[in-house]
């Protein structure tokens, strides 16, 4: 599902992207990937979806 149609980025490529500790932070994803750095109108999508991948790869480490 694309999360920013802006840029074209998917939900895939900020759930890789925080997997692999390319981006932890919404100013990290916006540097990675240039989510939210147009219109801004994915910004709450985008964070709620980094907040969930951070959540789930935390969770993953941890086990």
């Amino acid at each position: 599902m694309y999360v920013c149609l802006c840029r074209g980025v998917t939900d895939s490529q900020i759930k890789t992207a925080v997997s692999e500790g390319r981006a932890g932070c919404m100013r990290s994803l916006n540097q990675e990937l240039g989510v939210a750095s147009q219109c801004g109108k994915c910004g709450k999508e985008a964070r709620s979806l980094l907040k969930q991948t951070l959540q789930t790869v935390t969770v993953t480490n941890a086990a």
